[in-house]
């Protein structure tokens, strides 16, 4: 089975549940846990293309970073709210799961099987 990169976080129950299904799934998983070492600009573009989403589509709007850096502004560029979730990486939705050149969001966990 190949390789599967997960972004996780382990206080995270949907993540957390993400994990334990790879696992199961005899998947080898490389544990990215991003809130240590967030994703990069260039990760989260990455990232983003992968999953077929926008910036806007992967935030989450109710972390408190989201409403203290003004994030629900419309005149903010992708670029811009791709830096934030690089600085304050709690902003990203998760988990994010990558494998065979592709990427899905564990929400709900078995969302991810259709990629491995």
């Amino acid at each position: 089975m190949n390789a599967v990169r997960i972004y996780h976080n382990s206080r995270c129950s949907k993540s957390r549940a993400t994990l334990a299904l790879l696992q199961e799934r005899g998947c080898q998983c490389e544990v990215i846990n991003y809130l240590d070492t967030p994703p990069s600009v260039e990760e989260l573009v990455q990232l983003l293309d992968q999953l077929g989403m926008t910036a806007r589509e992967l935030i989450r709007t109710g972390e408190a970073e989201y409403t203290e850096l003004g994030l629900d502004n419309p005149a903010l560029s992708e670029h811009d709210l791709i830096a934030a979730m690089s600085q304050y990486p709690r902003l990203i939705e998760r988990p994010i799961v990558v494998a065979n050149g592709k990427a899905k969001l564990g929400r709900p966990p078995e969302s991810v099987l259709g990629i491995l």
